[in-house]
């Protein structure tokens, strides 16, 4: 059961999006949210130039200071609407650089059942924050619940797809993902280009059965489609509110240079995608 909810917050307008889903998620499961909110200050140590000087100084503290005096009216008004949500909150607060940022929220993290953020791919208006995303995906050992650029909370998850390829990246994302499967009305698990021999699905369905879980099995071939496009498809379809799947099989290396379908559902999933890797 998700007690404890940690929302990403950044002063931009995908904040109010953000909280929009995380009170959902908190008001299925009576929890906790912690808005993050994360505030950038200038590296000075990169703008302070050679020779010093008081004058410069004094610019380079002004510098500093302006994002710091921002981030009070930001938080003070982050505050103010974390205080209007139905349920316990709190407002935490990083005054960072960004080389330092990313690494302090996957810390923070780690205390959390549940990291909401914005999907951090692809072509929007909104400030890009993939360095953070990344870092807690693979540092805080926690699951993220991703929400697209610019989509509102819609109501209760009640159609989940999970897509299952047997990884050790599926099964953690599905264990992470069983609150929202045990409460919603359907389930699938969907199996892109099963092995020929193989019963696909079956011994997630059983293992679902023991949580009271009935869910249905589709199996699709990709025919040189990418895989992404495949799950997006069929989520479609069926009308998800909730995809779940594991997060970078591959290392992000070889992701990032030759694609792979966590890169692509990251740029392009117009649907939430709860990811665990």
């Amino acid at each position: 059961m998700i007690k404890d909810i940690m929302v990403h917050l950044d002063g931009s307008s995908e904040d109010e999006i953000r909280l929009e889903h995380g009170q959902a998620i908190a008001a299925a499961g009576r929890a906790h949210v912690t808005g993050m909110f994360t505030n950038l200050i200038p590296d000075l140590t990169v703008a302070m130039p050679m020779d010093g000087g008081a004058a410069a100084i004094q610019m380079l503290t002004e510098l500093e200071d302006k994002p710091r005096q921002d981030g009070d009216a930001t938080a003070q008004r982050l505050t103010e609407r974390l205080s209007n949500l139905q349920m316990p909150s709190e407002l935490r607060r990083l005054d960072e650089t960004f080389g330092a940022m990313s690494a302090k929220v996957a810390e923070q993290a780690r205390c959390a059942d549940l990291f909401v953020a914005t999907r951090p791919y692809g072509e929007n208006d909104t400030p890009s924050w993939s360095n953070l995303v990344e870092a807690v995906l693979f540092g805080s050992g926690r699951t993220l619940f991703l929400v697209p650029p610019g989509r509102p909370q819609q109501g209760p998850v009640q159609t989940v797809l999970v897509t299952w390829n047997g990884s050790r990246e599926a099964a953690r994302a599905l264990r992470e993902g069983l609150s929202f499967i045990e409460q919603a009305a359907r389930t699938i698990v969907l199996v892109i280009d099963p092995a020929p021999e193989a019963t696909p699905g079956a011994d997630v369905t059983r293992h679902l059965a023991h949580h009271g879980v009935t869910a249905e099995i589709v199996t699709l071939e990709s025919q040189g489609r990418r895989v992404a496009d495949v799950i997006l498809g069929e989520a479609r379809r069926i009308s998800a509110d909730l995809i779940i799947m594991g997060g970078y099989g591959h290392t992000r290396l070889r992701e990032h240079v030759f694609g792979g379908a966590t890169l692509d559902m990251l740029t392009v999933s117009d649907t939430p995608v709860l990811v665990a890797h």
